[in-house]
């Protein structure tokens, strides 16, 4: 077994390491158009840094219950996994709501009442009522503001997908791949209501990335290994390279040509289609194949990306708040160079910053408060500490 495919029963810093790179990558790509943005990993392949988020997340869960769900200990499992999803829930709504007051501020204070039609905006303005119950509800979802909601979906599922994890983790993943073939093919998900269609991210198609990196997990746990194959690997490269051209050669819609269903020739994000999910796998086993990558990502707990990776909920949400900022003020004003390099390490710089104010609540919330004894001393340390002329 190699030691650098098997994240240890400690906090792994991979995890940690690559969920920051991820939560930056995601930062810079919601405050679109600006100079940094061609730089990020969605311009040199299918899919982008949500794939990587949520398969991180996969693993993170199956690294924190996987091995926990056992007879008598499932609905703990089960109630704590459903609390982090109300969780996520309330984060989303928390992040939602400062958004719109982002960007009604921006229409007041600066007379300019188009940032109201911006990011799907329009319907709280002009319906509001439904679009105030779609919000709460999770069905109307503003535009950079729906990978919690997913992410909230797919946690409730996680008790199901760790059962059917327990009996066999071939039949977790036939039957999360079935989910997933099958809300791809008829196109079912949540409603985006009051809009119509869908939910940008469909938790029924990415809950089988999920279920992959739950499944990776427990299968090493079990004893397995994730075999490094010669020809896996060269494929794996292969489909990296092949994804590399089609994004820079611009060759889209030859998909088209081909004739396989949707969910498995197309690039599509909502449905999680074929190219995007093998090339997000593809990245993963070239990680594990090359023992470089994962020397490069294990580092000491303190290291400013670990710190930043250890707090990603946080982070993520201010980073979701400050990406919103930053669009406005790229709707207001004239951006270059300067101006995207201020926005941009401005908004990473607090979130650090925030990682860190976190990471020391955190130690100083765990020492031991010692509390001044209630009981009355006697002796003579007791006399000595009493003043002269006091009656006892």
């Amino acid at each position: 077994m190699n030691k650098d495919q098997l994240p240890a029963t400690q906090r792994d810093s991979r995890l940690d390491v690559l969920r920051a790179i991820a939560l930056i990558t995601i930062f810079i790509n919601h405050v679109p158009g600006n100079f940094y943005e061609a730089f990020t990993s969605r311009n040199f392949g299918f899919s982008d840094a949500a794939e990587t988020f949520v398969l991180i997340s996969g693993i993170a869960v199956g690294l924190a219950y996987g091995t926990k769900f056992l007879p008598g200990n499932r609905l703990i499992v089960l109630v704590r996994t459903w609390r982090r999803a109300i969780t996520l829930y309330v984060a989303h709504v928390m992040a939602t709501m400062a958004t719109i007051a982002i960007f009604a501020a921006g229409a007041l204070w600066y007379s300019a009442p188009e940032l109201m039609t911006k990011i799907n905006l329009t319907p709280v303005f002009q319906e509001t009522p439904e679009a105030l119950l779609g919000i709460v509800t999770l069905g109307h979802q503003l535009g950079y503001n729906n990978i919690l909601t997913m992410y909230a979906a797919v946690m409730i599922m996680v008790p199901g997908l760790l059962y059917l994890a327990s009996r066999s983790l071939s039949l977790m993943l036939g039957v999360s791949a079935m989910i997933w073939l099958l809300a791809g093919l008829y196109r079912i998900g949540p409603p985006h209501y009051p809009n119509d269609g869908l939910w940008f991210l469909n938790p029924l198609s990415w809950q089988f990335l999920f279920a992959i990196g739950i499944a990776g997990v427990l299968h090493v746990r079990r004893g397995g290994t994730i075999a490094i194959h010669p020809w896996l690997v060269a494929s794996a490269i292969g489909w990296l390279l092949f994804s590399l051209v089609w994004v820079k050669l611009s060759l889209w819609g030859l998909q088209d040509r081909l004739p396989l269903p949707f969910v498995l020739g197309d690039f599509n994000k909502t449905f999680l289609t074929l190219p995007r999910l093998l090339h997000v796998l593809a990245m993963a086993y070239v990680f594990l194949a090359f023992p470089f990558f994962s020397r490069w990502t294990r580092c000491k707990p303190s290291n400013p990306l670990a710190v930043m990776g250890r707090h990603g909920l946080a982070v993520f949400v201010a980073g979701t708040v400050l990406s919103m900022a930053g669009q406005v003020i790229g709707y207001l004003t004239e951006t270059g160079f300067v101006i995207d390099t201020i926005i941009l390490s401005t908004g990473i710089a607090l979130q650090f910053a925030l990682a860190y104010y976190l990471e020391w609540e955190g130690q100083l919330l765990r020492r031991k408060v010692k509390a001044p004894s209630l009981v009355p001393q006697t002796g003579p340390a007791a006399a000595a500490e009493m003043p002269e002329g006091k009656a006892v």
